[in-house]
């Protein structure tokens, strides 16, 4: 029962957190009335240098933990929601690089910060499948909240992570196609 009441109230703060507001607007500008790239940036790499780890599921029923990251050099972590507009105009954009990019080089996987693992999940297929956002997204659970979400406090939020699950950078807000190749390739050559 504690774990329960654990995940209830962490859900419940993230929920307040995200629905304060996605990290830009509907015209594409981050609060405060900046755009682009330099505006985009958050937090910089994971100091500690440890390694993620989580168990959750993906929105096809698949069984996924951190051990996905050794499957590629890179792997793009993004925290989206469905009432989301800047994730949503983005993820065309994201479904496009993740299928570029040879998967032993660079992978993208979605996290779904507003809908629960075991909970209804229909209206995010419908949007996975209309932006043509084809990778793996995971759904929200207590693991993946502990190991990815505490520190986020707008979607998207974008994480960067090595084969090792340590996380390389942190992007909050959503960028344009090109300028997330440009952070790839960044990100690749330092590897």
């Amino acid at each position: 029962m504690n774990n329960l009441h654990r995940l209830f109230w962490g859900i419940l703060l993230l929920s307040a957190l995200l629905l304060s507001g996605c990290a830009k607007d509907d015209t594409g500008k981050a609060p405060g009335g900046d755009s682009g790239p330099a505006a985009s940036s958050g937090l910089e790499s994971n100091s500690s240098a440890e390694p993620i780890s989580f168990t959750g599921t993906d929105l096809e029923g698949n069984s996924v933990s951190a051990d996905a990251f050794a499957q590629s050099k890179l792997t793009m972590v993004n925290v989206w929601a469905t009432y989301c507009n800047p994730c949503l105009s983005e993820m065309p954009g994201l479904g496009e690089l993740a299928a570029e990019y040879d998967g032993e080089e660079f992978q993208i996987i979605g996290i779904i910060s507003d809908v629960l693992e075991g909970k209804d999940q229909s209206y995010a297929e419908s949007l996975v499948q209309q932006t043509g956002a084809n990778y793996p997204h995971l759904l929200l659970n207590e693991s993946i909240y502990s190991a990815l979400l505490t520190d986020v406090s707008a979607v998207p939020t974008t994480y960067f992570l090595d084969k090792n699950g340590i996380i390389l950078d942190t992007v909050v807000g959503a960028m344009k196609k090109t300028d997330w190749e440009e952070k790839i390739s960044g990100l690749l050559e330092g590897l």
